[in-house]
């Protein structure tokens, strides 16, 4: 699993949109190793005046951004590998958005196995289970 929430900023792009899942699914599965059968996706476009960057709308200073939330269970990743996903996943969006603003937020949730899970079971209840 995770479960990842993606903000773009602008008008609606289908393929923008198809492309972001894409590269966050693919790098989602080679860098922090989850499964994509279990990857459960939102996209969600803001409009350019209601998406402020130091306090000024971006329909006003320009560009584009982006924010991604994605919970993975904690101490499933190293901090190389979660440093190694921001870096690549920013410019993999900066390649389809060349406006793209730095203030563009990408935030790797650390829950804890007991407090996350789906299908109705725990992480870690998925994690016991395995031992046995």
């Amino acid at each position: 699993m995770p479960h990842i929430v993606l903000q773009l900023s602008g008008n609606k792009d289908v393929d923008l949109m198809h492309k972001a899942i894409e590269v966050i699914q693919d790098l989602t599965a080679d860098i922090l190793k989850k499964e994509r059968s279990v990857m459960a996706t939102t996209v969600t476009f803001i409009d350019d005046d209601q998406w402020f960057i130091g306090g000024k709308p971006l329909s006003q200073s320009g560009g584009s951004a982006f924010h991604l939330d994605i919970s993975i269970t904690d101490e499933t990743n190293t901090k190389s590998e979660k440093s190694r996903f921001v870096r690549e996943l920013y410019q993999a969006l900066a390649n389809f958005r060349g406006d793209l603003h730095e203030a563009s937020y990408i935030h790797l949730i650390d829950a804890r196995a007991a407090a996350y899970g789906y299908g109705g079971r725990t992480q870690e209840w998925r994690h016991q289970q395995a031992e046995m």
